[in-house]
């Protein structure tokens, strides 16, 4: 049987363990809250992106003489098939689809601007991200890049069957998360259908630019420019991955952090981002 002495050092480790774990907790909210606060986390998942190019063993110099073909828009059938649907975004021509390939591997950003780019790794790096397709080719390029070197999956958008087996998939886990209500960014029909099954349409908000003040699946849609009732009503917040692209995320996530929301991002667009910062993605069907 231990003594005193050893009850007291067994408590005492006990209890720094419980203070390790409550500081890693700590730190990991201040660096969350971190990312939250900057002001370009396009320019942010840049700069990792060069340093990862820069601590792979395996890569050479000349990887940044490699070309880069950037192709856009892809059509509706080469995107994303035969879904059976006719209210995506791609079909409406709001956003097209752009597809980066490198060394044979193919990372893809949905764009609200069309074009075309073909040149160097190193021409994407300098770009000045001016333009809403210019961002759309570095990521693109870096979910392209990132594939091939095996740190991330899902940089193509699920095609033909994809979008409904992606819906009931979300229903599962949204079901699974417990939150009270859920708030989705940009509207993506199929997933926003999932919500409302397994919540009900008052435990669901959503907001989108192109649909602001139209009802679907007995939710009214908000205003996308203005999203700030749904960080403050809904502790769980879905949010499309092209705010990568147009810039909406810095303050999309300056608003969770003031809130204390959980984002999750969606789709392939961001795939490479969220992997760069840190971020929370759900895009189950993608390839």
């Amino acid at each position: 049987m231990p003594g005193d002495r050893d009850r007291m050092m067994w408590v005492i480790c006990i209890d720094f363990k419980i203070l390790s774990s409550y500081g890693d907790k700590v730190k990991a909210e201040a660096d969350m809250k971190a990312k939250m606060d900057k002001a370009d986390l396009l320019g942010e998942a840049k700069e990792r992106f060069i340093a990862e190019l820069e601590g792979q063993r395996s890569w050479q110099k000349d990887g940044l003489k490699e070309e880069i073909v950037v192709s856009g828009p892809l059509s509706p059938e080469q995107a994303i098939g035969d879904t059976g649907r006719d209210d995506l975004v791609i079909l409406r021509g709001r956003e097209v689809l752009v597809q980066a390939v490198f060394r044979g591997c193919a990372g893809q950003a949905f764009s609200a601007d069309r074009g075309h780019f073909q040149g160097t790794l190193e021409d994407v790096l300098k770009m000045p991200l001016k333009s809403i397709f210019e961002r759309a080719v570095l990521v693109a390029t870096m979910n392209a890049v990132l594939r091939y070197l095996g740190l991330v999956e899902g940089t193509v958008h699920c095609r033909d069957s994809g979008p409904k087996m992606c819906a009931q998939s979300t229903g599962t886990w949204i079901s699974e998360q417990k939150a009270e209500k859920v708030g989705m960014v940009g509207l993506q029909p199929a997933l926003l259908e999932a919500a409302v099954r397994v919540m009900g349409p008052e435990r669901v908000m959503v907001s989108d630019l192109a649909e602001a003040g139209q009802e679907r699946c007995g939710v009214k849609v908000l205003d996308g420019l203005d999203s700030s009732r749904i960080f403050e009503q809904c502790p769980l917040v879905l949010i499309t991955g092209s705010t990568i692209v147009n810039g909406t995320i810095d303050g999309l996530m300056k608003l969770a952090g003031q809130h204390g929301c959980r984002v999750v991002f969606f789709g392939t667009t961001i795939a490479g981002a969220a992997y760069l910062l840190g971020l929370e993605r759900w895009c189950p069907e993608s390839t």
